[in-house]
């Protein structure tokens, strides 16, 4: 928190946070659209800090793909849930010029458009920084500010193709395959909370801001860091697994994902399939041995596991001490018997939803309680009025559209 803020930061919709919490206090102005930027500013509330969403008047770009209820996609709501959201129009003057002034109380800004955008919003961290020496500005984009790629588009999956993603997860045949979440960019939001968290540590010893600048594809890079030295030390390798057996075998009422590492770890999947006498088998000696007997070792395993039901197995398994796991819907997840012990599902009480399974932080003692995720300009006249502009003025922004307020919820209106 700057030393000109106020001792404490106003409460959002959700309640102030624990005092405790590392960013409790802290000011955070999220002005970006989709995952990356949003789930940076995210991970930032989960740990305390205040953060003001800024929607356009369509709503961020990500309240509109994928699994779509009204206002908010399943997308919108994992990397927005608990900020409070300020809808201003920046294509007009007065627009810009709110915007302005509501980065300059900020701590933190957290924007991920392409190279000059931001610059032409009059928000640039150099306009900023000239202004404000001690603010964190985050800066997220597809390629970074300069070079032959920076003007190009970018998203998920056209990363996960550029970077060698779809590289590393293809196919026994060679194809590439994208992965089937949104890796790329929940990567990059993770990595660029970190740095963001890093800047702020240097910021509370030396009082000096930071312009953190990180990119999809530099962010994917890092995340295959294993992989890429592999390929530097011996050339590309086949896909597949290191270690025989190794794979997804079915049961007689679902499947059960098993390996066995080395020779210790074989000789207990032998005893947990009552197959002693496969440690006695030539073909079967070492881990060497077993990968170049991979396919007949592979439909040895199968048969056994196919002759009882998944729960017979998992208790067999589980006694010897044998690496495994079901093979689990998310329906099954939320039911794990360890997230139900651990608390990792928290619900969050959705306006128009009800309640949803909402996955935060895994570090439970550093996060606050989920909360829902605001519909556009929820907060807008409350957020100005809590930055210090006068009634008038707000308004006035409001009557001239350069900021917007979202209608009352029937909840509100009777509050």
């Amino acid at each position: 928190m700057r030393d000109n803020a106020p001792a404490s930061s106003p409460p959002s919709s959700n309640g102030a946070p624990p005092p405790d919490l590392p960013f409790a206090g802290l000011r955070v102005l999220d002005i970006s659209q989709g995952i990356a930027g949003p789930y940076c500013a995210h991970i930032l509330w989960q740990q305390g800090a205040e953060v003001v969403k800024v929607d356009p008047p369509a709503g961020d770009w990500g309240r509109h793909v994928g699994v779509v209820r009204g206002e908010h996609s399943a997308l919108s709501v994992a990397y927005n849930a608990g900020k409070r959201s300020i809808c201003i129009d920046a294509t007009r003057d007065d627009g810009r010029a709110l915007l302005l002034e509501l980065a300059l109380q900020a701590d933190v800004v957290v924007q991920n458009f392409r190279p000059g955008v931001a610059e032409r919003l009059g928000v640039g961290f150099a306009a900023l920084a000239a202004r404000l020496p001690e603010l964190v500005y985050v800066s997220v984009s597809g390629y970074g500010p300069d070079g032959p790629c920076a003007d190009l588009p970018a998203s998920d999956s056209v990363m996960q193709a550029d970077s060698g993603l779809m590289h590393t997860n293809r196919s026994a045949d060679g194809t590439p395959r994208r992965i089937g979440m949104l890796l790329a960019d929940a990567a990059t939001g993770l990595y660029a909370a970190q740095a963001c968290a890093a800047a702020l540590c240097r910021r509370f010893r030396t009082g000096l801001g930071a312009h953190v600048e990180l990119n999809l594809f530099d962010a994917c890079c890092a995340l295959q860091a294993n992989n890429i030295l592999e390929y530097a030390m011996q050339g590309d390798s086949a896909p597949g697994p290191v270690s025989a057996p190794n794979g997804v075998f079915a049961t007689a009422d679902g499947s059960i994902s098993l390996l066995a590492l080395n020779n210790a770890q074989f000789a207990r999947l032998c005893h947990a399939l009552e197959r002693a006498a496969w440690l006695d088998d030539p073909r079967y000696a070492d881990n060497g041995l077993r990968m170049a007997n991979a396919a007949a070792l592979h439909e040895a395993v199968a048969a056994v596991l196919r002759t009882r039901e998944t729960a017979h197995w998992l208790a067999r398994l589980q006694a010897h001490d044998v690496l495994h796991a079901a093979v689990r819907g998310y329906e099954d997840v939320l039911r794990h018997p360890q997230a139900v012990h651990r608390g990792t599902f928290q619900p969050i009480d959705q306006p128009g939803l009800g309640a949803l399974p909402f996955a935060g932080l895994p570090a439970a003692g550093l996060r606050r309680p989920a909360g829902p995720a605001p519909r556009i300009g929820e907060h807008t006249e409350r957020v100005l009025l809590d930055a210090g502009f006068p009634p008038s003025r707000v308004s006035q922004w409001l009557a001239d559209g350069a900021a917007r307020q979202a209608e009352r919820s029937p909840t509100e209106a009777g509050a």
